[in-house]
């Protein structure tokens, strides 16, 4: 092993922020007791918008991007991992304020890796990622709050996006009715093949402005925000629960609070990041069981790690769908 590595840095100059491609050491990494030799990384929006510029996502600077990393134990000061463990890391500190997954060694808290589990290979963990392990969330979310298949239909939006995706075949896998809501006409069909039971073009939605519009959907799982969210409280049936966690299409949320005080709805933050770990180890349980996507390789595109830069850019255009992996070569 040489010493030096690859890693995907942001640096900031003049108030704007850019990545690029470096040489570190394990001691330019911030602190930890585990030290991850990188296999694979999800791509997420997220990563984009921090890689860019585009979105005000790093704490701090510099900082090596990415949210998400799945490897094997190089070295530990921490009991519970020893060299050779295969884990998986999501979310917390990483590629935020903590050095994070772009890199072929990756170094953090022991408090923060999940075992891999059964079920699941260290290239599966990352084409789940934080996009799987935040779909998985909302349905166990959406379940803790008395949703069944029998409720009704469950409508989900950004359809081709990572999380979308993922959220279609596992709704669709267990037993619900799934709607997809989604700009991209030529992708309808594709979107049936994930288990969508029907397709709705945003181009040709009628929203409407009243403060409760015709009720339709028993839940939500909206990656949008904005209008489109603002939409979905207006149109849930009765008792209707909603899973928010994404705002592609804006973050102010122009509402009424005629929903939930008529209507009973519920609006269900989800943030993956700060999840605690009993729970975020039961909901990798149920990612390599119950709720394990059945089409996850054919919605998952793997490219070298050298070829990251070019992923940012078809995620930022609207170009890309379902889940990109990038993986890492000794």
């Amino acid at each position: 092993m040489t010493n030096k590595f690859s890693a995907y840095r942001i640096f900031e100059e003049n108030g704007s922020s850019f990545g690029r491609f470096v040489e570190l050491t394990l001691a330019d990494l911030d602190l930890g007791e585990v030290v991850i030799r990188s296999h694979y990384s999800g791509v997420n929006y997220k990563d984009a918008l921090a890689a860019t510029g585009t979105g005000k996502v790093i704490r701090r600077f510099p900082c090596v991007g990415g949210v998400d990393v799945s490897g094997v134990v190089e070295t530990s000061t921490d009991a519970r991992y020893k060299p050779g463990d295969e884990v998986l890391v999501t979310g917390y500190g990483m590629g935020v304020d903590h050095d994070g997954g772009f890199a072929e060694r990756v170094r953090v808290p022991a408090d923060w890796i999940v075992p891999l589990p059964p079920g699941l290979t260290l290239f599966d963990a990352m084409a789940l990622g934080t996009a799987g392990f935040t779909a998985a969330l909302s349905l166990h979310r959406l379940e803790q709050n008395e949703l069944r298949p029998e409720n009704g239909k469950v409508i989900v939006t950004g359809a081709t996006g990572g999380v979308a995706s993922l959220a279609i075949q596992m709704l669709a896998q267990s037993g619900y009715t799934v709607v997809a809501l989604t700009g991209k006409d030529g992708e309808h069909e594709y979107l049936k093949s994930l288990g969508a039971a029907e397709i709705l073009s945003r181009k040709d939605m009628e929203m409407g402005t009243r403060p409760l519009e015709k009720a339709q959907w028993a839940a939500a799982l909206d990656a949008v925000g904005g209008e489109t969210l603002a939409w979905l409280t207006r149109s849930m049936q009765q008792n209707g629960v909603i899973a928010s966690f994404g705002n592609a299409g804006g973050i102010a949320l122009h509402t009424t609070v005629m929903p939930f005080i008529l209507r009973g709805v519920r609006l269900i933050g989800i943030d993956s990041a700060a999840t605690a770990m009993p729970l975020r180890r039961e909901i990798w349980q149920r990612l390599g069981t119950d709720l394990y996507p059945a089409q996850l390789a054919e919605v998952t595109h793997c490219v070298p790690f050298s070829q990251l830069p070019e992923i940012f850019a078809h995620m930022l255009q609207g170009k890309s769908r379902g889940r990109t992996v990038v993986q890492f070569a000794y």
